[in-house]
């Protein structure tokens, strides 16, 4: 039985990880054809359902936020969003726990420590340079309890540098994603964390 249990993770895990491959960043530049690029984000992984709060939901999104929050302000937020996405995503580039620990919901950081698992396991590493500043656009807001939270659509240009068993490959692509982030209105910790990622039309 635990051979069988065996078997269909490891299927399950090819399948994620060809989704992965197939789905995440749209070439915009040309590079080695013979070495796979490694996804900007573990984006299939984080399609699950956002972790449940207590308390009923209040409808108006933005405004029932600041009503809550009077010092939210959308323009320090998309820049501290801003800040948060590219770290984030540099981080998880280089395989940096540490980093990344903080700023993700568990499962978030359980999605992402798979890939740069599978990614060491395969011997591949990556570096990424963003070519311009991120574009990011709110998305909305919304309050259950005492949780909020808000999504940004980014739209971003990178460079990325691969090496693997086949090679070293320059790739210059153009992604889009929402990102949704999450804070406790009642915690003294000001900081967003992000707790779901999801494609978005470029």
């Amino acid at each position: 039985m635990r051979i069988l249990e065996l078997i269909i993770l490891a299927a399950l895990a090819a399948v994620v990880l060809f989704q992965l491959y197939a789905v995440l960043g749209r070439r915009v530049g040309r590079g080695a054809e013979e070495t796979p690029r490694v996804p900007l984000t573990p984006l299939e992984t984080q399609r699950v359902a956002p972790p449940a709060t207590d308390g009923p939901t209040v409808d108006g999104g933005l405004s029932a936020l600041k009503a809550r929050d009077p010092s939210f302000d959308i323009g320090g937020f998309l820049s501290g969003a801003s800040q948060a996405y590219q770290l984030i995503v540099t981080a998880f580039a280089a395989g940096d726990r540490t980093v990344l620990q903080p700023l993700l919901s568990d499962d978030v950081m359980a999605g992402f420590d798979s890939a740069i698992r599978q990614r060491e396991t395969e011997g591949r590493t990556e570096t990424v340079e963003f070519l311009q500043a991120p574009r990011a656009d709110f998305e909305g807001a919304s309050l259950l309890g005492d949780v909020a939270r808000a999504s940004v659509r980014f739209l971003a240009e990178f460079r990325s540098r691969a090496k693997g068993p086949e090679g070293e490959a320059v790739d210059d692509r153009r992604t889009a994603e929402i990102w949704t982030f999450q804070r406790n209105l009642k915690s003294r910790n000001p900081n967003w964390i992000l707790i779901h990622v999801d494609a978005a039309e470029a």
